[in-house]
């Protein structure tokens, strides 16, 4: 490995170097018609300023550092500007509570604050009671008077580099999960786990540097950031578009000259929904450069995909398959040239190996549901401060994913669901996905969540809740008909309608949905 990708702030640097006057990133916010951007010389004496902001702080090797912001140009700045300390970046969930905030201020004891103005309340709500951090510094206007202005400091602010010795194999960043199912944990990685995702994002993506990257998701995740490293490892324009309206998206890939695009599935769905009414016309935007769009997060129904692919038949599509302990997408994709295999999640990625395994960590026959685990220079070092939690899930060298698959004739690997979400009814193993890949086939269904719910004599049943399109009817009896074509054990049993409540990475939130229908009496059960 050349010393020049020992870490991504070196990645940053030698961009600079190479395209200094070359549109690094433009931030584009169409709800306030605002467009800005900077090339990759300002980007890195940007982020020279911001690291030595936080020198003068105190902040030095192996501190932490809590990024608290919404997605901007900013964000990225102080990301880079963070690791080149050599400060571990601790980036939060922009829909994360004070208390949340709190929790994951005890677990990285962070020595420095950096937030957006709009976060002040819930950092100031718990400001009390944060003994480790001595310096707080808010982007914005409205600044508090416990915090720093960042744009005060950046005037004063020097654009020399840091000389911090940083190897291939230190801590970069303490990610936490979006804590869907109890506490966040935090993700340990490092400067080789993000130069890896870099590598294998730009040889999946098939990037040069002539290619625009358009960015939607939020940066805090390993979901959204690792997907713009593709770029951002050849020098390609980033383009962080903040608003998931189809026109907005059209616009962006219109007007900024978009080739490469990361969608969730309710994004792809929204847009499919306004062509198929007329109220955008594909003839209003130039996409003729648009060559890629991708999906992941989630499972894909393929009859989505088969839906997209008649308005973009010349389109290249991936679906695409990761998690943050593997330091987000990549480590399993489907590419374009095994468009046949719709629905599952392709072979191991670039420098990715992948297994099925059952409970006692054995291969499975081919065919078989078992536990799918993959091993690449992207799996975390560790569950932080929970050696047992790391243990379980790092064996051997392989991360453990907690989903369940299975691998046809042809080496694909198709995602049957989460290990904890399985329905078991009567004895029988029932795997949500295959419901809701199923009912998003029936022509008046936007979005769909099967899940179990508790029975004196099946121990489960199967419950779907349905997010209808809007215009369109349909009912419970009409549901149930459909899913007559599903073997009887599969068949849902009850209906709901309502909506389908998702992560900011596009994951359903079942636990959230259980709690909300376990128990539920008819009443709720729109007919």
């Amino acid at each position: 490995m050349p010393d020049v990708y020992i870490h991504i702030g070196e990645i940053l640097a030698r961009n600079g170097r190479m395209y200094p006057n070359d549109i690094a990133l433009v931030e584009r916010v169409p709800a306030e018609k605002r467009r800005r951007q900077i090339t990759w010389s300002q980007f890195d004496h940007l982020a020279n300023r911001f690291a030595n902001i936080l020198v003068s702080k105190g902040i030095k090797k192996g501190d932490k550092v809590l990024h608290f912001m919404m997605n901007s140009l900013e964000w990225l700045i102080c990301y880079f500007g963070i690791i080149r300390t050599g400060a571990w970046v601790v980036p939060l969930n922009f829909r994360f509570t004070s208390d949340d905030v709190k929790y994951c201020c005890d677990v990285a004891e962070p020595k420095v604050v950096v937030f957006d103005e709009e976060f002040t309340p819930r950092i100031e709500a718990i400001i009390d009671r944060l003994p480790t951090v001595e310096s707080y510094i808010c982007v914005g206007k409205n600044i508090p008077s416990f915090a720093e202005s960042y744009e005060e400091l950046m005037k004063n602010s020097s654009e020399s580099p840091l000389n911090t010795e940083i190897t291939y194999a230190d801590p970069c960043g303490l990610y936490f999960t979006s804590g869907t199912t109890g506490k966040p944990k935090p993700i340990l990685l490092t400067h080789k786990n993000m130069v890896s995702s870099c590598i294998t994002e730009s040889v999946r993506q098939k990037m040069t540097k002539k290619d625009v990257f358009v960015l939607i998701p939020p940066l805090y995740h390993t979901g959204a950031k690792m997907h713009w490293f593709g770029a951002f490892i050849v020098g390609g324009k980033g383009v962080l578009l903040k608003g998931v309206a189809p026109e907005w998206i059209l616009e962006a890939i219109s007007e900024e000259g978009g080739t490469v695009l990361f969608l969730l599935v309710p994004w792809a769905q929204d847009i499919l929904l306004k062509l198929d009414k007329g109220e955008i016309k594909l003839s209003d935007y130039k996409l003729d450069q648009w060559r890629l769009m991708y999906i992941g997060a989630q499972p894909v129904p393929p009859a989505l995909i088969e839906h997209w692919r008649r308005y973009f038949p010349n389109m290249e599509y991936n679906t695409v398959y990761g998690l943050s302990e593997s330091t987000g997408p990549g480590c399993i994709y489907l590419s374009s040239d095994a468009l046949h295999k719709i629905g599952s999640i392709g072979k191991p990625g670039f420098n990715w190996e992948a297994r099925i395994v059952d409970e006692n960590g054995n291969d499975v026959k081919r065919g078989e549901v078992g536990e799918l685990i993959v091993r690449g220079d992207g799996i975390m070092r560790e569950y932080y401060k929970n050696p047992e939690a790391t243990a379980n899930t790092i064996r051997d060298g392989w991360l453990y994913t907690g989903d369940m698959a299975k691998e046809d004739e042809d080496g694909f690997i198709w995602l049957v669901d989460r290990k904890k979400d399985i329905i078991i009814t009567g004895g029988e193993n029932v795997f949500p996905v295959e419901i809701e890949d199923f009912l998003h086939a029936h022509p008046a269904v936007k979005d769909v969540a099967a899940i179990g719910l508790p029975d004196e004599r099946l121990g489960e049943i199967v419950a779907v809740v349905i997010d209808p399109i809007p215009g369109k009817e349909v009912s419970e009896e009409e549901i149930l008909r459909f899913c007559e074509a599903l073997p009887r054990y599969k068949r849902p049993r009850k209906v709901f309608f309502g909506e389908v409540p998702r992560n900011p990475t596009g994951k359903i939130e079942k636990p959230k949905l259980r709690k909300k229908y376990a128990g539920m009496e008819e009443a709720f059960r729109i007919k």
